[in-house]
């Protein structure tokens, strides 16, 4: 299949969708892990208290791929995820983030043609705010 094949049949349907509640103790010790040092991202009593901007490239969902997807995973690597952020993460928050293939394209490179798959991830707090999206790059080598 082609990327423009694949992308026709897997992209812009959700495939996965995962829940979760947002506590006060994780995002305080993932903003400290990331070597924050402002209080409003790592002390739980700061009236601002919220996550700190990168704190949903975190969480993952239950699956990669959708169900099918013709990828040879042994062959694969990690490209690199990119956040655009919304509105901020609070504790309390009750987040839903849903997972979408965005795109698919090709390039060639020193080693032949890679095939670039873009796994979205949108998350969604309890008001339907759209937090963030969460783009994840998986390649996949020798693609023909």
């Amino acid at each position: 299949m082609t990327a423009a094949e694949l992308l026709s049949e897997y992209g812009d349907h959700v495939f996965d969708e995962i829940d979760l509640e947002i506590e006060a103790d994780s995002l305080a010790g993932f903003a400290t892990a990331c070597g924050e040092t402002q209080s409003r991202f790592i002390d739980p009593s700061h009236p601002d208290f919220q996550s700190v901007p990168n704190y949903l490239t975190r969480i993952h969902g239950t699956r990669s791929l959708p169900q099918g997807f013709p990828v040879e995973m042994h062959r694969c690597f990690d490209a690199g995820k990119s956040i655009e952020v919304h509105k901020a993460v609070r504790p309390g928050d009750r987040v839903t983030g849903k997972s979408v293939i965005a795109d698919i394209y090709e390039k060639s490179g020193r080693t032949g043609t890679m095939l670039f798959i873009v796994h979205r991830m949108n998350f969604y707090n309890q008001d339907d705010d759209h937090l963030a999206t969460v783009d994840w790059r998986l390649v996949q080598r020798e693609f023909s």
